[in-house]
């Protein structure tokens, strides 16, 4: 049952996913009492963060490092290994580099330059973290080879990092109402003092000393998405939480916010086309070591361009682009055994042949003439020559074909083949709001709005285009971490000055 109490709190945080979760542990540390609004009935809590693998990027400089935040990695591990290192400055080329160098340079650089230590910080408060084996390496030479710049995820995937943030906030004293919706930002020319919100559909409020906004873009919202990213985005298959439908963004802006980042850009992917929205198992990313082809039958992406971090989050926007939104993945037994888990479930839409010929005419919506001839001309243009290793860009490629494929092609003989039907799918859109570097929301005029945070994805500057796999929740992690601690000094300053 609802009730008519009006709340009261140092701060509240609006959302209560991974940014939000660190924002809560964050202040309250710093001696603030925390309230949290978790739009969401508590089963569904946890917005993006529950629909991730826990696929977390950081700079770390050797097993050293990873031992601190593992501090079970065993030596068989280690010796069976090679993770390799990722420093701050290939962080933030990589940040620079799948952004078209358009990344806010600030808000990259205390992303990178603290990715490590928030690592730690969230090690301290019960996250525990494992090797990611299979998704992220290949056993070559009977030793696993990490690539791309990611090593770990949280034990239990996105649901086991959103039940250990939970539990760590409410063992430390904060408060989570769930079902409960802000609708409005209480706010006068003194800054925000707190947050209008629907507690199990009844309106209520509560005031505070500061406010921080981690609600989430608005992927769940066609509305804006066509509005925002432009035409047939109403037609995107919607991953993720379906509570993720852009207020938090809309009550900043209310204010007058100043809107940030790429707001016609989004991280979309390719995953299976006809399983239901808001499903976990969508996406479909092992299309470096096989083919993709739309309903003529061609090729119409460099599937192999770079590692599947760097791709995957664009992909989804040329597949949309495609006839009828959709393409197929192709693959042969040389290959077949590289597949991700997600391309085992039962829910798959997948068909299997023996030849190409019978295979063309089993792949729904495509035109079977169009696609042998594309797989003939794509096998007579591959660089045979050039060893195949999927641990690294192999630069195994193809020649003279109008569509590239740059790394990791092989050829398509060896049957039974199999095929997967993929679509767009949108995760979390890239636009948001302009933050200055301690997490203070930005008004029209450049000015901090008092009282007013944000982090995670409410936040515009970071990704354009495409962004580093496991970046989101690095950014949540880390700007979540500082909103608390910058909210909790705003209170403390704003009461020495007033006593």
């Amino acid at each position: 049952m609802s009730d008519n109490r009006i709340y009261e709190a140092d701060i509240v945080v609006v959302g209560a996913g991974n940014a939000a979760m660190c924002a809560a542990i964050s202040a309250r540390e710093n001696g603030a009492n925390v309230l949290v609004l978790e739009k969401a009935p508590e089963a569904e809590k946890g917005g993006n963060s529950t629909y991730t693998h826990g696929s977390i990027r950081f700079a770390y400089n050797g097993v050293e490092d990873l031992k601190e935040i593992m501090p079970d990695l065993s030596q068989e591990d280690i010796e069976g290994s090679d993770f390799g290192v990722y420093t701050e400055e290939d962080f933030y080329e990589d940040m620079c580099r799948v952004t078209d160098y358009r990344t806010d340079p600030e808000l990259a650089s205390i992303l990178t330059g603290k990715s490590f230590e928030t690592i730690k910080w969230l090690t301290s408060h019960k996250v525990r973290w494992v090797p990611i084996y299979g998704r992220q390496a290949f056993k070559v030479d009977g030793k696993f080879k990490f690539w791309g710049g990611m090593i770990v995820e949280s034990v239990g995937g996105g649901p086991g990092l959103v039940e250990a943030l939970h539990k760590e906030a409410s063992s430390l004293g904060v408060q989570t109402l769930f079902n409960a919706m802000a609708t409005e930002l209480i706010h006068d020319d003194n800054g925000v003092h707190g947050v209008i919100f629907k507690h199990n559909g009844k309106t209520t409020r509560v005031h505070a000393k500061a406010v921080i906004l981690a609600s989430g873009g608005f992927h769940a919202n066609p509305e804006m998405r066509t509005r925002y990213l432009g035409p047939k985005w109403d037609l995107a298959h919607a991953r993720g939480s379906r509570f993720n439908t852009g207020e938090g963004i809309q009550m900043a802006l209310n204010i007058g916010a100043l809107a940030s980042g790429n707001w016609s850009g989004c991280h979309s992917v390719g995953g299976d086309r006809y399983l239901p929205e808001f499903t976990e198992g969508f996406q479909k990313l092992s299309y470096p070591f096989g083919i993709m082809v739309n309903a003529e039958g061609k090729r119409f992406v460099d599937e192999g361009a770079d590692f599947r971090n760097y791709t995957y989050a664009k992909y989804g926007r040329v597949i949309l682009e495609q006839p009828g939104q959709f393409a197929w993945q192709i693959f042969d037994q040389k290959t077949a055994r590289l597949l991700r888990e997600e391309y085992k479930g039962r829910q798959v839409t997948k068909v299997k042949a023996n030849t190409l010929v019978e295979l063309a005419e089993k792949l729904e919506g495509v035109n079977p003439e169009g696609f042998l001839q594309t797989v003939k001309e794509y096998n007579a243009s591959i660089r045979t020559d050039i060893p195949f290793n999927p641990n690294i860009k192999d630069g195994r490629c193809t020649e003279g074909l109008a569509v590239r494929k740059s790394n990791w092609a092989n050829t398509l003989e060896d049957g039974p083949f199999e095929a997967y039907a993929v679509t767009c799918g949108i995760t979390f859109t890239f636009g948001g709001l302009k933050i200055n570097p301690t997490t203070e929301v930005q008004d029209v005029l450049s000015n901090s709005i008092p009282g007013l945070y944000a982090a995670g994805e409410v936040v515009g500057g970071l990704f354009y285009f495409n962004y580093p796999g496991g970046a989101g929740l690095t950014a949540g992690s880390v700007f979540g971490k500082i909103a608390g601690e910058k909210a909790a000094q705003f209170i403390k300053t704003k009461e020495l000055m007033n006593s």
